[in-house]
């Protein structure tokens, strides 16, 4: 797909994925044959390997597709470290690359470390962007740091964006860098929710914040294996939105994510097996995800892309879904939802 393409729906979709070693950079090529705008690969040390080394070993097999770590945070890295990482990936990749910052989840929670606060992200954040634009920032004890050796490569802009979940975090990246990842699931209500708080947060400036979702997505002709293959990886998203104010959950949902909040083991991060994936009710995944038939995910997804976002990040399954599901998942992703959200064409069915 080309940017022509893209432009009929004004919206791009992004898979995300896990940097595992000989299996990332062929993820990186089919994403890019599929016709997906990027890949996001998650920033885990103790679950997955390194994003950075696979991302650019991606940008030598690929020729178009965008490629970042999502969602890496300011704890385990510092935004020194990040930038000069993600500085190198754009100069080798020759300008495809993007970074989603986060407070951090497993990467920080499996070492013993807390996720950084709101305030602590917006710092990592704004030193990030400054040292990106080769500008020199603050250093802990007095004086500045720059990444000066970017000088000579003029490596572009890179979009740096925030994955966000509750309103503080939402207005922050709105305000800051204009570029807002919701972490919130897909149910429209609060996806709508979370689209107007970002509006909001720079109401009167005259700007217009680019606003994207991570959505578990997985298509199947039978719904009950759909929704199998995205709930472990929904359970993730279910405790980040419990960290949250429950003020802006559903109300119908408030229970659900107070339990898996009560429930959360984080050994099992990620897993389908997990006690708190199982005592997901199939009524909420249904609302929280996206999973069924080709008709049913388009006609969601669609209906996500009309409250307002740029970018879809398609998070396909749980850590431990079936290899052969999950691919068959993804191929009808690419080959019977994708191409119709690109040209705005109608589900043939009802969701």
């Amino acid at each position: 797909m080309n940017g022509a393409d893209r432009d009929r729906t004004g919206c791009e979709f992004w898979l995300h994925g896990f940097p595992v070693p000989r299996r990332a950079v062929g993820r990186a090529v089919q994403a890019e044959a599929w016709g997906f705008d990027g890949l996001f690969l998650a920033d885990s040390e103790q679950l997955v390997g390194d994003p950075y080394v696979e991302l650019a070993l991606a940008a030598r097999e690929t020729r178009r597709l965008r490629l970042g770590p999502a969602v890496t945070n300011p704890v385990t890295r510092h935004p020194a470290v990040t930038a000069a990482a993600v500085a190198t990936l754009q100069i080798e990749s020759g300008g495809r690359a993007a970074v989603v910052l986060g407070r951090g989840d497993s990467a920080v929670r499996q070492v013993g470390l807390l996720p950084a606060t709101t305030a602590e992200l917006e710092q990592g954040l704004v030193s990030l962007q400054a040292l990106l634009r080769g500008e020199a920032v603050p250093v802990a004890g007095g004086g500045t740091a720059r990444m000066a050796w970017i000088d000579a490569f003029h490596p572009g802009e890179v979009p740096v964006s925030v994955a966000a979940t509750g309103p503080a975090t939402i207005a922050l990246a709105a305000r800051r860098c204009g570029r807002v990842d919701l972490t919130v699931g897909a149910d429209p209500q609060r996806v709508s929710w979370a689209v107007a708080h970002a509006r909001d947060a720079v109401r009167g400036t005259g700007a217009r914040p680019s606003l994207g979702a991570f959505v578990n997505v997985a298509v199947h002709p039978d719904a009950a294996v759909a929704r199998h293959l995205v709930r472990g990886s929904a359970a993730i998203f279910v405790h980040v939105v419990a960290e949250g104010p429950m003020d802006v959950v559903p109300e119908d949902d408030r229970p659900v994510v107070a339990g898996v909040r009560a429930a959360y083991d984080e050994a099992a991060h990620g897993l389908t097996t997990a006690g708190h994936a199982t005592s997901l009710p199939d009524a909420f995944l249904d609302r929280f995800a996206v999973a069924g038939t080709p008709e049913h995910c388009v006609a969601r997804l669609q209906e996500l892309i009309n409250l307002g976002l740029d970018r879809i990040v398609v998070v396909p399954g749980s850590r431990d879904a079936d290899p052969d599901l999950l691919a068959m998942s993804d191929e009808l992703f690419a080959t019977e939802v994708l191409p119709r959200l690109r040209t705005g064409a109608p589900a043939s069915g009802t969701p």
